[in-house]
């Protein structure tokens, strides 16, 4: 695939993220694919059912979840996103009951497509953010 099918396989999946259809990582992930990311949880499964695993609670927390990317740069078969999610802590997150607050975090990153899936991602979220603006961590000078 070229640079620009990579960028074009990325924006499908934030439109359908925004959708909510985690479904459709069934047709963008490859069986193989493999998550790097600190804040994820230990043992996910590879491929789609591990996305699914890893986003449907997030999702779940956070109603009016919508993803929108800032930056989208493709060199061969890799592909970097930087993103801003933001959402409404409706239901449970991280352990935290809802608090009705908003959200808005940022998250970065690089994704390998190979077959014309995502076949590897390396991805760090911007949690402590997250978890401040939801009441489970103090804010500086709070």
């Amino acid at each position: 695939m070229s640079t620009e099918e990579n960028k074009a396989l990325v924006r499908r999946w934030f439109v359908e993220l925004n959708k909510g259809n985690l479904d459709a990582a069934d047709e963008i992930y490859a069986a193989d694919y493999v998550l790097h990311d600190p804040g994820a949880p230990p043992n996910l499964p590879p491929g789609p059912e591990g996305v699914k695993q890893f986003l449907a609670p997030i999702l779940a927390g956070l109603s009016n979840s919508q993803g929108t990317i800032e930056h989208l740069v493709a060199e061969d078969d890799k592909v970097a996103v930087w993103a801003t999610f933001t959402g409404t802590h409706t239901g449970e997150l991280a352990g935290v009951s809802p608090t009705g607050n908003q959200v808005s975090i940022l998250v970065t990153s690089i994704i390998r497509i190979a077959g014309g899936k995502f076949a590897e991602e390396w991805e760090l979220a911007d949690g402590l953010t997250m978890m401040q603006q939801i009441g489970a961590i103090p804010m500086p000078g709070a």
